[in-house]
């Protein structure tokens, strides 16, 4: 029990204030939908924090930081760009979505998610613990006490928020958050 109860707490602790919650936030406000996201981030959550409890510590040790940081850095910018993207109208037509609201916050969720830190947390609670049924329970869990709030609130209060301003500190946060990674991937490795 103990691997659930640490793996929930730390999740849900680390992931407080995360880019992740605030993509959550973001999607609820965008979609207004908040159960097909609801359903894509425990889906995301479940595959990602599996597997990652599953690989542990000998993936950890197998990991070029390199290539991962610089996979994360434009993983965020990638994101950060498709926030970018003005809906049509205010009132945004969801049937214009290529894939739904569940498949594009379940890939959204899942490339943000690459290289998290809660995604890190997960793989080092897999190898302390070795249970990674027990610590991918307690990290999803941890995850949707952390986000499921926020997109019922974000849905609530959407018609409040002034819309633009928020696309746009989301899309410079993102775009940030890519370029501090990248540049701090190469100051590291180039000094």
């Amino acid at each position: 029990m103990e691997a659930l109860f640490v793996s929930f707490g730390s999740v849900a602790l680390a992931e407080l204030g995360d880019k992740t919650q605030l993509l959550a936030l973001l999607l609820a406000v965008r979609f207004q939908r908040p159960w097909p996201i609801f359903w894509a981030i425990l889906l995301s959550s479940l595959l990602n924090h599996a597997v990652s409890a599953w690989l542990g510590g000998a993936l950890a040790s197998f990991i070029d930081p390199y290539t991962m940081n610089i996979f994360t850095g434009f993983a965020f910018v990638a994101i950060g760009l498709w926030m970018l993207k003005p809906d049509d109208d205010p009132e945004f037509d969801q049937s214009k979505l290529k894939y739904g609201v569940f498949m594009t916050s379940f890939v959204l969720f899942s490339l943000a998610e690459l290289g998290d830190k809660t995604q890190f947390a997960t793989i080092l609670l897999g190898a302390r613990f070795h249970d990674f049924i027990k610590v991918a329970l307690g990290s999803t869990l941890g995850m949707m006490v952390a986000n499921t709030p926020v997109l019922w609130l974000g849905c609530r209060f959407s018609c409040r928020l002034p819309m633009r301003p928020i696309h746009i500190a989301s899309t410079l946060l993102f775009i940030s958050l890519g370029g501090w990674t990248l540049a701090e991937t190469w100051l590291t490795t180039h000094g």
